[in-house]
């Protein structure tokens, strides 16, 4: 499947599970310049055995930072958690897709309330499903690795998902990422493929030099 070019800059949406989560401020404001958005994943214990942000520590980075938050809620149940993330500060949120017909009480409420939403897909989510989301989300997350696992390499049909699922949100305004695996040799990868933005989380939170990392993404 031939991909074009994208035109627009890379999305870095960086994940803060990979910063130092003792020096948490010191690390949002040293990553800030280089962050389009901070990713914030949370759970409920029971979709993960993580649970990761909670809302008062989303409430709290609120105060660090102007960046948007995005809020990825792995829970069974999202609309009991996805009131108390809105308020604590998020921009957006995301639901696995996974969560069935849950996910769409959390997308509509988010949206009618000037959040951005969107959702996302485990590996081992057939990708035609992005085909249904064209009209209803704003982002659509691509899952690289098994959710809730840090260190994981890239799947090996990581790249074929994203180009899949890019062809089915041609010509739309929603903003696909792929998120999972992400390291210096994937990214590109990722980016042929048509991800239009990646969740990094120790490439840079983990980079002795964030600046130049962060030039060297922008100018895939």
């Amino acid at each position: 499947m031939k991909i074009e070019p994208l035109a627009a800059p890379l999305w870095l949406d960086v994940s803060l599970w990979s910063a130092d989560l003792a020096n948490l401020e010191r690390d949002i404001r040293r990553l800030e310049p280089f962050a389009d958005s901070f990713h914030l994943d949370a759970a409920d214990g029971h979709y993960l055995r993580s649970l990761l942000f909670f809302p008062d520590l989303v409430a709290r980075i609120r105060q660090i930072t102007a960046k948007p938050l995005h809020v990825h809620l792995f829970a069974t149940r999202p609309m009991d958690l996805a009131p108390l993330f809105a308020e604590a500060g998020a921009d957006w949120l995301t639901v696995p897709l996974e969560t069935g017909k849950r996910v769409w009480q959390v997308v509509e409420w988010a949206q009618s309330r000037g959040c951005k939403a969107g959702v996302s897909l485990e590996l081992d989510t057939p990708v035609e499903l992005v085909r249904g989301l064209r009209q209803r989300v704003q982002h659509v997350v691509l899952m690289g690795t098994p959710s809730g696992v840090k260190g994981r390499g890239l799947d090996e049909r990581a790249c074929d998902r994203v180009a899949e699922a890019s062809a089915y949100l041609e010509g739309t305004q929603v903003l696909l990422l792929a998120d999972g695996g992400i390291r210096q040799e994937t990214v590109p990868l990722l980016r042929a493929s048509g991800a239009q933005g990646i969740v990094p989380g120790s490439l840079l939170c983990g980079a002795e030099d964030p600046a130049a990392v962060h030039e060297w993404l922008k100018s895939l």
